[in-house]
Protein backbone atom coordinates (compact mmCIF):
# COMPACT_ATOMS: atom_id res chain seq x y z
CA UNK A 1 0.00 0.00 0.00
CA UNK A 2 2.81 2.20 0.67
CA UNK A 3 4.19 1.76 -2.46
CA UNK A 4 0.98 2.41 -4.05
CA UNK A 5 0.53 5.75 -2.36
CA UNK A 6 4.73 6.95 -3.13
CA UNK A 7 3.81 6.10 -7.17
CA UNK A 8 0.71 8.36 -7.29
CA UNK A 9 2.89 11.22 -5.61
CA UNK A 10 5.56 10.66 -7.83
CA UNK A 11 3.52 10.76 -10.50
CA UNK A 12 2.05 13.79 -10.01
CA UNK A 13 4.73 15.58 -8.44
CA UNK A 14 6.64 15.10 -11.84
CA UNK A 15 3.66 16.27 -13.92
CA UNK A 16 3.92 19.77 -12.14
CA UNK A 17 7.36 19.52 -12.31
CA UNK A 18 6.65 18.95 -15.78
CA UNK A 19 4.43 22.08 -16.17
CA UNK A 20 7.15 24.24 -13.95
CA UNK A 21 9.68 23.78 -16.01
CA UNK A 22 8.10 24.52 -19.31
CA UNK A 23 6.31 27.91 -18.02
CA UNK A 24 10.05 28.37 -16.68
CA UNK A 25 11.30 28.29 -20.48
CA UNK A 26 8.47 30.23 -21.72
CA UNK A 27 9.02 32.97 -19.58
CA UNK A 28 12.50 32.99 -20.71
CA UNK A 29 11.67 33.07 -24.10
CA UNK A 30 9.50 36.00 -23.40
CA UNK A 31 12.04 38.29 -21.41
CA UNK A 32 14.40 37.45 -24.44
CA UNK A 33 11.76 39.15 -27.02
CA UNK A 34 10.75 41.77 -24.00
CA UNK A 35 14.57 42.86 -24.44
CA UNK A 36 14.76 42.40 -28.08
CA UNK A 37 11.98 45.16 -28.36
CA UNK A 38 13.03 47.35 -25.95
CA UNK A 39 16.40 47.83 -27.80
CA UNK A 40 14.52 48.40 -30.87
CA UNK A 41 12.16 51.18 -29.64
CA UNK A 42 15.50 52.67 -28.15
CA UNK A 43 16.89 52.81 -31.71
CA UNK A 44 13.47 54.44 -32.59
CA UNK A 45 13.56 57.02 -30.69
CA UNK A 46 17.44 58.02 -30.88
CA UNK A 47 16.78 57.90 -35.09
CA UNK A 48 13.10 60.41 -34.42
CA UNK A 49 16.04 62.71 -31.74
CA UNK A 50 18.21 62.69 -34.46
CA UNK A 51 15.70 63.87 -37.10
CA UNK A 52 15.28 67.20 -35.12
CA UNK A 53 18.71 68.48 -35.37
CA UNK A 54 18.57 70.75 -38.80
CA UNK A 55 22.22 69.48 -39.88
CA UNK A 56 21.08 65.85 -40.02
CA UNK A 57 18.15 66.86 -41.90
CA UNK A 58 20.25 68.61 -44.26
CA UNK A 59 23.26 65.86 -44.90
CA UNK A 60 19.94 63.16 -45.40
CA UNK A 61 18.42 65.40 -47.94
CA UNK A 62 22.04 66.01 -49.76
CA UNK A 63 22.43 62.23 -49.50
CA UNK A 64 19.19 60.90 -50.34
CA UNK A 65 18.06 63.05 -52.71
CA UNK A 66 20.91 64.79 -54.06
CA UNK A 67 19.98 68.18 -53.03
CA UNK A 68 22.83 70.96 -53.45
CA UNK A 69 22.83 74.06 -51.36
CA UNK A 70 22.74 77.56 -52.93
CA UNK A 71 26.19 78.20 -55.38
CA UNK A 72 27.40 74.54 -54.93
CA UNK A 73 27.12 72.34 -58.37
CA UNK A 74 26.86 68.91 -58.12
CA UNK A 75 28.02 65.93 -60.44
CA UNK A 76 26.95 62.56 -60.92
CA UNK A 77 28.85 59.24 -61.38
CA UNK A 78 28.37 57.28 -64.74
CA UNK A 79 28.64 53.82 -64.89
CA UNK A 80 29.83 51.50 -67.88
CA UNK A 81 26.26 50.63 -68.95
CA UNK A 82 26.02 54.53 -69.40
CA UNK A 83 23.20 54.86 -65.99
CA UNK A 84 24.33 56.74 -63.05
CA UNK A 85 25.36 55.01 -60.45
CA UNK A 86 23.25 55.32 -57.07
CA UNK A 87 24.77 56.53 -54.31
CA UNK A 88 25.46 53.65 -52.46
CA UNK A 89 27.12 51.76 -54.99
CA UNK A 90 30.40 51.22 -54.37
CA UNK A 91 33.96 51.51 -56.93
CA UNK A 92 36.30 49.18 -57.34
CA UNK A 93 39.49 49.46 -55.25
CA UNK A 94 41.95 50.48 -58.19
CA UNK A 95 44.58 47.96 -56.63
CA UNK A 96 42.04 45.33 -57.20
CA UNK A 97 41.31 45.78 -60.79
CA UNK A 98 42.90 43.53 -63.08
CA UNK A 99 45.63 45.63 -64.93
CA UNK A 100 46.85 44.11 -68.41
CA UNK A 101 50.74 44.44 -69.20
CA UNK A 102 51.02 46.25 -71.84
CA UNK A 103 53.42 44.77 -74.80
CA UNK A 104 56.34 46.67 -75.91
CA UNK A 105 56.50 47.94 -79.56
CA UNK A 106 59.21 45.19 -81.27
CA UNK A 107 56.82 42.00 -79.86
CA UNK A 108 53.53 43.92 -81.91
CA UNK A 109 56.24 44.03 -84.88
CA UNK A 110 57.60 40.79 -84.51
CA UNK A 111 54.38 38.87 -83.95
CA UNK A 112 53.47 40.69 -87.51
CA UNK A 113 56.87 39.72 -89.02
CA UNK A 114 56.21 35.73 -88.30
CA UNK A 115 52.39 36.69 -89.65
CA UNK A 116 53.84 37.85 -92.83
CA UNK A 117 55.89 34.53 -93.17
CA UNK A 118 53.51 31.97 -91.98
CA UNK A 119 49.83 33.21 -93.24
CA UNK A 120 46.84 31.39 -92.07
CA UNK A 121 45.14 29.60 -94.50
CA UNK A 122 42.29 30.99 -96.66
CA UNK A 123 39.27 30.48 -95.25
CA UNK A 124 37.12 28.13 -97.53
CA UNK A 125 34.62 29.19 -99.73
CA UNK A 126 31.57 27.78 -100.12
CA UNK A 127 31.33 25.44 -103.40
CA UNK A 128 28.47 27.10 -105.34
CA UNK A 129 30.63 30.80 -105.21
CA UNK A 130 32.84 31.35 -108.01
CA UNK A 131 34.75 35.01 -108.00
CA UNK A 132 32.32 35.94 -105.41
CA UNK A 133 29.27 35.12 -107.88
CA UNK A 134 26.84 32.64 -107.28
CA UNK A 135 26.35 29.90 -110.15
CA UNK A 136 22.63 29.49 -111.33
Amino acid sequence: MLVLVLAVLTVSYASSLRAYLQQRAHIGDLKVQIAEREASINDLEREKKRWDDPAYVKAQARERFGYLMPGESGFEVIGPDGKPLEAQASLNDPDDVIKTVPKAWWTGVWESVELAGNPPPPEEQPADLVDGTKKQ
